[in-house]
């Protein structure tokens, strides 16, 4: 049996990819985020994933935002990026069988990117969609969607940017 404190953290990015109105993208996840949340709803979340060897963080936020939203590096502007990298463990019963059971969970930075962009522009419909719907909402919406074991990286994510947000 594989123990979460002999595994290391997954490297990844995650972007909270804010509207004019300060209103945050959350996409549904296509395979209900492998928890569902207590309340039997489909988890929703932000871009996120993991980054590629030799590629810096900024670089692998601007292409997570591309592979899972269509959004390209021209149709936003960063505005801030969390100081600290921030950690989440899987639950035990993930331990061993997601990223090919080589990680107890996530090392995140987070990006705080303003779309510039049209509602119409924005395309799930990827090469491998991460999602199946879409919408805009409020960042404290956005941390009550999460699935319950990202809920405080969500927090923590939501108060570096708070001035930002809706």
């Amino acid at each position: 049996m594989v123990k979460a404190e002999d595994l290391p953290y997954r490297p990844c990015v995650g972007v909270v990819l804010v509207n004019r109105d300060g209103l945050v993208f959350a996409g549904q996840r296509i395979d209900g985020g492998r928890v569902n949340s207590p309340e039997g709803k489909l988890a929703w979340q932000m871009p996120q994933g993991g980054i590629d060897e030799g590629e810096k963080p900024k670089e692998a936020a601007l292409r997570e935002l591309w592979e899972e939203t269509g959004v390209t590096a021209d149709l936003v502007e960063k505005l801030a990026k969390t100081e600290d990298w921030l950690t989440y463990d899987l639950p035990d019963e993930l331990i061993g069988k997601v990223w090919g059971g080589k990680y107890r969970g996530q090392r995140q930075k987070w990006f705080l990117l303003r779309y510039l962009g049209t509602d119409e522009q924005i395309r799930i419909e990827t090469e491998h969609p991460e999602f199946s719907s879409w919408c805009w909402i409020r960042a404290d919406e956005m941390v009550a969607a999460i699935v319950p074991f990202k809920r405080a990286v969500y927090e923590e994510v939501v108060a570096a940017f708070r001035d930002h947000l809706a």
